[in-house]
C-alpha cells in the first residue's frame, strides 16, 4: 500500500474573469506540488464562477433585461470542455505530476453545467462529471447532469469519485460510487455551514473513503463593482466562509476546517487505512444486503447533446 499527500485548496473566483481565476488557480496548484501534493483537490464552480447572492433579475414568471444581460457575462465566463482551461491545466498536472479535480462551469452550446474535472499526470483531462441535481435557484442557470458522467477515476493506487455540494446528500448517488470502488471521495462544494463538517465526517465512516472537500473562500471584493449581491457593497463581505476539511475513513479528521481565509490543507493518505476501515464495514459488500436491496444506475446520456468524452 502507498501514502499519497493530498492537498485541498481553498479560494475563490473572480467573478466575470475567468483568465484571472486560472491564473490564481495554477499559483496555488504550483505551491501545492511545491510542498509534495500528488492530488489536489479545488472547490465548486472555480473556473467560472459561483454567483452568491445575484438574482439575475428573476421573479416568479418575470424576468429582466438587465437580469438576461447578466446571465450573459455569466455564460461567457464558463469554459468549453475540452478547451483552452483545460489544456493549460492537463499540461500542468503533467508538468508537476500532480492529479487534479477542478470544479467549473461549463459552457456547452447554450446550456451550462456544473462540473468536477478529473486530470491525470500524463493523460490530461480523463473525467468530467456534471452535476446531477443543481441545488434551489442554481437551476435557473445550469442544467442537469446524467448518469453518464458518473466516473471513477484510478489515481496511481487510489480510485477518485466527485460529488459536488449537495449531491453528497443524495444516498442512492452515493451508493452507486461506492460501489465503484471510490476510495478518495473529492467533494467540491460553497457550502459553508457547520453542518456539512458533519456530512463529510459520515461520508467518510459510511464509505470508509477519504473524504476531501473544497470549499470556495468568497468575498465582496471578488465581484466586479458594477455587480451588486444581496448581501451589499461592503468589498470585506464574506459571501463564502470556507470550511475546507480533509477525513480519514474512520471519521478522523486529518486537517481543517479552514475558515475565512485561502489556504492549503495537506494530509498524507495511507491507503492501508481502507482495508483496515472496510474490515468492520462495506456497505456495497460484505455489509449490503442484494438479497433485499437492489440499485439501478442509468448511465447512459439523457441529454439532447451528450457530455464529452475523455
Amino acid at each position: 500500500m502507498t501514502t499519497i499527500k493530498a492537498a485541498v485548496i481553498q479560494t475563490g473566483s473572480y467573478l466575470f474573469d475567468t483568465g484571472r481565476t486560472l491564473t490564481q488557480t495554477v499559483q496555488l496548484i504550483r505551491q501545492a506540488a511545491a510542498d509534495g501534493a500528488e492530488l489536489a483537490v479545488l472547490p465548486e464552480a472555480l473556473l467560472g464562477g459561483y454567483p452568491k447572492g445575484l438574482t439575475f433579475g428573476v421573479h416568479v414568471g418575470m424576468r429582466s433585461a438587465a437580469g438576461r444581460d447578466e446571465f450573459r457575462r455569466y455564460w461567457e465566463s464558463a469554459i468549453t470542455v475540452p478547451g483552452p482551461q483545460t489544456a493549460a491545466l492537463a499540461a500542468l498536472a503533467s508538468e508537476l505530476g500532480t492529479h487534479l479535480v477542478v470544479g467549473a462551469v461549463e459552457r456547452h452550446q447554450s446550456t451550462l453545467f456544473c462540473v468536477a474535472l478529473f486530470f491525470r499526470p500524463g493523460d490530461g483531462l480523463v473525467g468530467v462529471h456534471r452535476k446531477l441535481v443543481p441545488t434551489a435557484a442554481e437551476r435557473l442557470l445550469w442544467g442537469y447532469g446524467d448518469g453518464s458522467t458518473m466516473p471513477a477515476v484510478a489515481a496511481g493506487p487510489a480510485v477518485l469519485g466527485a460529488a459536488i455540494c449537495w449531491e453528497n446528500y443524495m444516498p442512492l448517488f452515493r451508493t452507486a460510487m461506492y460501489g465503484k470502488g471510490v476510495t478518495v471521495w473529492c467533494a467540491p462544494t460553497v457550502d459553508d455551514r457547520d453542518v456539512w463538517q458533519a456530512t463529510m465526517r459520515h461520508i467518510a465512516v459510511e464509505g470508509r473513503c477519504f473524504t476531501l472537500s473544497a470549499c470556495q473562500h468568497l468575498r465582496r471584493c471578488h465581484f466586479p463593482d458594477d455587480v451588486h449581491p444581496v448581501q451589499g457593497d461592503d468589498p470585506d463581505a464574506v459571501l463564502i466562509g470556507g470550511g475546507s476539511v480533509i477525513v480519514s475513513p474512520l471519521g478522523e479528521v486529518l486537517a481543517g476546517p479552514l475558515r475565512d481565509e485561502d489556504g492549503i490543507l495537506y494530509a498524507g493518505l495511507d491507503l492501508a487505512d481502507i482495508p483496515r476501515a472496510r474490515f468492520d464495514l462495506d456497505v456495497t459488500g460484505h455489509y449490503a444486503r442484494p438479497d433485499i436491496f437492489t440499485l439501478g444506475v442509468d448511465e447512459h446520456s439523457r441529454a439532447s447533446h451528450a457530455a464529452p468524452r475523455a
